[in-house]
């Protein structure tokens, strides 16, 4: 299995960043890929790559809660950070219409400078977009065919949404939002809707623990050691064992991101 979705510079992690690392590598995760979310935790995202190669990958990029804080130098910089070798894709970026911790009008013109920096560096997108999807396709469609890649993390969306995403050739990113009992459920009969070369896995630690996990852990904090619960309870709906479906989705991510081989 692979993560493609771990905030792994996040503070809960701070004391015991090694350890959680090597509880993925004994669960079976091969390799995971952190996400960017600011210009301060892709730095540090790319940092920490370099203490892990060929395990430890990284996004660079600004997430929609962050981007009212995008600086006129931080492009350039995210530019820089982009020619390091475990940087795999740009974002996480996009839209959120939920929480509106930017402006509207911020949060499209920071998802557009980045869509341009990745068709410019040739390099996939890691998206993100909440309540806020017929804008974010809309914005999306003008680089949709000029961009090597792009993958929609943690999606929670409608039957429909799915299909459109899937239409422009989206990839797509399930996680353990699938595990709750409350607001998960709408999702489970649509992952026989994505093909198998869509699909990707994903934890988003050390958010979205799944609600079903037992033991739970503490503080609740979730883990990329916990993406083989994730990855069952994906095959469940798949209609497939779990095996098949985490080869399938490692064949997927290394395809997609153009990750080597283990």
């Amino acid at each position: 299995m692979i993560d493609i979705g771990v905030n792994l510079t996040h503070r809960s992690f701070d004391a015991d960043r090694d350890e959680v690392i090597e509880r993925a590598q004994e669960a079976g995760v091969e390799a995971l890929i952190l996400t960017g979310t600011s210009l301060q935790s892709s730095e540090k995202s790319v940092r920490l790559t370099e203490q892990f190669p060929a395990y430890l990958y990284t996004t660079v990029g600004v997430h929609p809660h962050d981007s009212a804080r995008m600086a006129p130098d931080t492009l350039p910089q995210l530019r820089t950070l982009a020619q390091h070798p475990s940087v795999v894709a740009i974002g996480e970026c996009g839209l959120d219409f939920n929480r509106d911790f930017s402006p509207r009008p911020i949060q499209e013109a920071c998802f557009r400078a980045q869509l341009e920096l990745a068709v410019d560096l040739n390099l996939p997108v890691f998206l993100h977009a909440r309540d806020a999807h017929d804008r974010f396709m809309t914005l999306l469609r003008d680089y949709i065919a000029d961009l090597r890649g792009a993958v929609l993390h943690c999606f929670t969306g409608t039957a429909d949404e799915l299909q459109e995403c899937l239409d422009h050739g989206l990839h797509i990113g399930i996680t353990g939002w699938i595990c709750d009992e409350r607001r998960g459920t709408h999702l489970r009969p649509l992952i026989k809707k994505i093909p198998m070369n869509r699909l990707m896995l994903e934890t988003d630690a050390p958010f979205l623990t799944p609600r079903d996990l037992r033991p739970k852990p503490k503080r609740g904090r979730n883990e990329p050691s916990f993406l083989p619960h994730i990855c069952r309870a994906v095959a469940t709906y798949a209609g497939v064992d779990s095996q098949t479906l985490a080869a399938r989705t490692v064949d997927t991510t290394r395809q997609f991101f153009e990750l080597t081989s283990a």
